[in-house]
């Protein structure tokens, strides 16, 4: 988990009218609306989603990169010294002058030369770390950062307390939080509106930059 700082709230984000949807099966489903908050308003610095660095990728190609200008200089020094030019020269210079381009081996370079460049590409332009939501920004030189696993966590152990809950499993994603809960006694749709209340207070303290919605599912446990 990145850098946490606690984080005050002025006030508590006014709560949105619940349905109550009761499939067939003993279920109780509330579902609210996405409610994004805009950045950079009340004094905070915007705050965008993490880059990753992307190591690997950047390594393997300026190896690729190094080899091939080592193997070019190779060759261009060797004719500058009058040496006699490899076999593996002549031979490329043959393949390329005979083998037509509807060839099997050409057709699949060419579709592995291009299916490497678009996954290149999507990596530069891409920033990933999508396991890392980002936090409010109260500072321009400090950045904050929880993993979705450990803001599930946080938020599974808040759901727990809810009496009637007997096992709960959530899902934090960048837009919407995902929560199934088992209730084992009191009448899910008391349940239910107990979990939305205390998640909503969970996912406010967690000090998102922006507050993901929020699907809470209640059922009584099979057997």
């Amino acid at each position: 988990m990145s850098e946490e700082r606690p984080v005050s709230l002025a006030k508590e984000p006014e709560k949105e009218p619940q349905p109550d949807v009761t499939p067939a099966g003993g279920m109780a489903v509330s579902s609210s609306a996405a409610r994004y908050e805009p950045e950079g308003v009340g004094g905070q610095e915007p705050a965008g989603r993490f880059w990753s660095v992307r190591r690997c990728p950047a390594a393997f190609v300026a190896l690729v990169l190094l080899l091939a200008a080592a193997l070019l200089l190779y060759d261009v020094a060797s004719v500058r010294a009058d040496r006699p030019v490899g076999a593996w020269r002549r031979r490329l210079a043959d393949e390329f002058a005979t083998r037509p381009l509807d060839d099997p081996w050409v057709i699949a370079a060419a579709g592995s030369a291009v299916v490497l460049g678009l996954v290149l590409i999507v990596l530069a332009l891409t920033p990933g770390l999508r396991g890392l939501l980002p936090m409010r920004r109260d500072s321009a030189v400090l950045r904050a950062g929880i993993e979705r696993r450990a803001a599930a966590v946080v938020l599974r152990d808040r759901g727990l307390q809810v009496p009637g809950v007997r096992a709960v499993r959530v899902r934090v994603g960048r837009r919407r939080v995902r929560v199934r809960a088992q209730a084992h006694f009191r009448d899910l749709h008391e349940v239910r509106a107990d979990l939305d209340e205390v998640l909503e207070d969970g996912i406010a303290g967690l000090g998102l930059a922006r507050q993901p919605a929020l699907t809470v599912q209640v059922r009584r446990p099979k057997g």
